[in-house]
Parts: structure tokens; sequence; C-alpha cells
């Protein structure tokens, strides 16, 4: 499939995620216009990197969720209500980011004033909201889907598995009231990311864990086309294998940033 059969191919599958992704490109390209022309800036970056970021993101989790919930044909209504109410996170979402940003002011981790907490409160009820639906998403994947080779469903649940323990992970972001470890938020960070280079920055486990959504059901699907003989069962222990390294890989740059380690040693440079 080239980009524009994949984009297709997405629509058809759902709508509703389909074009909720699309609104965060639209919202991507605007605020890519707006930049240039707005000098003010939120822990030393430019205020609309972080929501272009996140639309992004949201883009990306909206699509991949079209792909996999078509998976679920038993569930009908399980389907409607994941797809609306993922749609409806990720807009809520952009909304009070958005809204922050326009203000000049931080969206996460804000409690300047009532209306800072109330925003940063709504955020974290709609994600708590999204959390459910992926452990939703999961149940139903361990129930009746849609006749698909063993490797790839296993890398479907792996990668929604992953996903979860990266929400949880956010908490701790939350617990702890920043998403640094050693330092106040901001300063000196890599480029675009901005995870930090002189402390621990849990974003970076956070960013991995969340990306297992796509990229262990693209490994489950590779090793179920293209492992040759293998049996199912051997294509299986390979996708396992490989989401115990994922998950090991997660779990040490989660430990590296709440000791205050930097992921990088880059301080000379940045």
């Amino acid at each position: 499939m080239n980009v524009r059969e994949v984009l297709a191919e997405i629509y058809r599958r759902n709508r509703v995620l389909a074009l909720a992704g699309w609104f965060n490109l639209l919202l991507l390209v605007l605020m890519f216009c707006v930049a240039p022309f707005d000098a003010r800036t939120v822990l030393g970056l430019n205020l609309w990197i972080k929501p272009m970021k996140f639309a992004v993101s949201f883009t990306v989790y909206l699509w991949t969720l079209a792909w996999l919930l078509s998976y679920l044909p038993r569930y009908p209504r399980m389907v409607r209500l994941i797809s609306w109410g993922s749609a409806i996170v990720a807009l809520g979402e952009m909304f009070c980011i958005l809204s922050q940003a326009a203000r000049g002011v931080k969206s996460h981790f804000n409690f300047a004033t009532p209306y800072d907490s109330m925003i940063f409160t709504v955020m974290g009820l709609l994600i708590i909201f999204n959390t459910l639906l992926v452990a939703l998403v999961l149940l139903l994947f361990f129930l009746r889907t849609a006749a698909l080779p063993p490797a790839y469903l296993w890398g479907i649940r792996f990668g929604l598995l992953l996903f979860l323990l990266a929400s949880l992970e956010g908490y701790a972001m939350i617990s702890h009231g920043a998403h640094t470890i050693g330092m106040a938020d901001g300063g000196p960070g890599l480029p675009f990311v901005n995870w930090s280079t002189r402390a621990g920055d849990l974003r970076a486990a956070h960013f991995l864990g969340f990306h297992a959504l796509q990229l262990l059901p693209l490994a489950g699907y590779a090793v179920s086309r293209h492992q040759g003989h293998a049996t199912r069962g051997q294509r299986v222990a390979l996708v396992s294998a490989l989401a115990v390294v994922y998950l090991a890989t997660f779990s040490a740059l989660f430990w590296q940033a709440m000791n205050g380690q930097p992921l990088l040693n880059l301080g000379a440079i940045f």
C-alpha cells in the first residue's frame, strides 16, 4: 500500500477516528503557520511547539486505533463507544492545550490560578477515561476478534498492554507534579522533544511506551508474513521476545528518569 491507500483504508475502517485525526492535522498546519509570528515562550520554547507535538501524537494514535478496531467486528456497540470516546478525548485535550497556549501559560502541572487548576483537572479526567477505553480494547482483543495470524494478534495485545503501562507511568508525572526529576521543568533539552539533558525526564519512557501501540503490532504483522517455515508457536515466541525487550527498555528509561539521570549525556552540547 502507498500512503494514499493507507489513508483511504483508515477512513474506510473507521470514519469517526479518521476524521478526528485529520482535524488534528489541520490544527497542526494552523499552528505551524502561526508559530513563526508569535515570540512568546513557555519553559524556554515557542509556546506552539507543545500543542504541535500533541496534534501529531493524537493523529497517529487515532489512526492506529481506527485500524485496530476493525478487527473487532463482533462488538459494534463497543467499537462505536471507543471510537467516539477516543475522538472526544483527543479533541478535549487539544482544546485545553491550545487554550492554555493561546494564554501563554503551561497546560500541564499548572496550578497558578483556579482556572489553570480546572484545565489540568479536566485533562486528567479525560486521560483516565481514555485509559479505561484502551483497557476495554485490550480486553476485547483477548476475547473474540476477526481471524488474525497469532503473531500479529499477540503483537496487538502486547502493544496495547505497553500503551497502558505508559499511561500509568504518566500518573507518576502527576504525583511528582512535573515530568523532570532532579530539577525544575524546562532548561536545556533535546531538539524539538525537549527531553532534559541535565536531569531525569519521564517523557522519554512515556513516549516509548505509547508508541508500542504502533511498533509491536507492526512487528507482529511482519513476523507473521516473513518468517518462512517457522511454526505459529515460533512466530508467537519471537513476537513475545520482542515485547519483553521493549518492556525492558521502557522500564530502564523509567528507572533512569526516576533516578534523575538524563536520557543522553549531552550536557557538553546542549
